[in-house]
């Protein structure tokens, strides 16, 4: 038996590849320090476990869930998003439950596009954006993110060919693996980029929770008709600690809503009514548990940039998300300085070049290790007289 052509044509799991190297020197039996993962290091709190036990000692929660998701789940996502951002959401139109985001993201080509309609990816960007195309059999084209431009797109560079073709456009602020921001006049100016070319907008807001300096990061909705072009998806995964959980949403354009839940249909049967009922919980309970994360990686973003300062290694500091877009010392390249970290210092980092063509010259390291593990690595990069 062979794959199919499409499963032959995914691309490499850039992050399964990163796992197995940091493993492999885990196993070995060194002291690692992994500022390569994208994983959560603190706990879900407490108030949401809580939920959790007792919806699942309830005998009506093991029954089937609704193929498209619970009221009270698809309510609370449209609380949330009008506390936090004063958009108004219908809870039956405009919601859809994922099992995860991720699932949405890889979804949404095989719901919109053709065999060889275009989508446009931002570069560097998540890798597992690349996964949809080739599932739908659809084409991609990437767009720079660069430096001087705030690791925001210029919309007017963009080849023309690629605007008229184009049916998808995939966005992510706070950015990963950036860690920039946007603001609401970037978004502004992509409500108007999508009218004009008649793309859809998919602004991917993992870490909308994660903003510093007191920056509260702008929703894609917040501005004036972008749920006429996209959508906005928002996982429970960064903002409450429910990475393990498998649990978010898009919210948005009505007719890109029923796609995701028409495919979703066929593919599979909805979520535990539990894990809903807890998720619930988590987007219209307690919220200090949001404000104490948020302060929490930015006192490890402090310690970052005090450290990289003092042995001379010139950094950006993030303006948001839980990562930091660490400039390569000349004479390496992304690949090179991520295995030097490895072998010579113990400290396992993302390539940048993983991310895109555009990501090379830049390491990814995130802020998952708490002060003292950050002040550490730094001290043994130190060593390597780099800078």
């Amino acid at each position: 038996m062979e794959f199919s052509n499409r499963l032959q044509q995914l691309p490499p799991q850039f992050f399964s590849k990163l796992a197995a190297k940091t493993s492999d020197a885990l196993a070995e039996g060194r002291d690692i320090i992994n500022l390569g993962q994208g994983n959560p290091d603190q706990p879900t709190p407490l108030h949401i476990i809580k939920a959790m036990q007792e919806a699942v000692a309830d005998p009506k929660n093991h029954k089937y869930s609704p193929f498209r998701g619970i009221s009270e789940m698809r309510q609370a996502a449209a609380e949330f998003y009008k506390r936090e951002y004063d958009v108004d959401i219908d809870p039956n139109t405009e919601v859809a439950v994922l099992a995860g985001t991720k699932i949405g993201l890889v979804e949404l080509p095989l719901a919109f596009l053709n065999p060889g309609d275009l989508m446009l990816l931002p570069d560097p960007g998540y890798p597992d954006y690349l996964s949809g195309a080739p599932l739908a059999e659809a084409q991609f084209e990437t767009f720079p993110l660069k430096a001087e431009n705030g690791f925001l797109p210029d919309f007017a560079e963009m080849p023309e060919s690629a605007k008229e073709q184009a049916k998808l456009i995939y966005l992510n602020y706070p950015n990963n693996p950036t860690g920039a921001v946007a603001n609401p006049s970037f978004f502004d100016d992509t409500v108007a980029f999508a009218k004009e070319n008649n793309i859809a907008v998919i602004h991917d807001f993992a870490y909308g929770a994660v903003g510093f300096d007191g920056i509260k990061p702008p929703s894609f909705l917040q501005s004036e008709g972008a749920k006429e072009v996209g959508v906005e998806m928002y996982t429970l995964s960064k903002t409450y600690n429910m990475a393990g959980w498998r649990i978010g949403f898009a919210v948005g354009n009505p007719k890109i809503i029923e796609a995701l839940n028409l495919i979703q249909d066929h593919l599979f049967a909805g979520l535990s009514p539990a894990l809903q009922l807890a998720a619930a919980e988590a987007l219209t309970g307690d919220q200090q548990c949001v404000t104490s994360l948020v302060d929490t990686y930015e006192k490890r973003r402090t310690v970052l940039k005090r450290e990289c300062e003092r042995i001379g290694w010139k950094i950006d500091a993030p303006k948001g998300s839980f990562f930091a877009w660490l400039p390569v010392p000349k004479g390496f390249t992304s690949i090179e300085f991520a295995d030097y970290l490895l072998e010579h210092a113990n400290i396992s980092t993302a390539a940048g070049s993983g991310f895109g063509e555009s990501g090379e010259g830049y390491i990814r390291v995130g802020l998952l290790v708490d002060e003292a593990r950050i002040a550490e690595a730094i001290a043994r990069i130190e060593k390597l007289n780099l800078f």
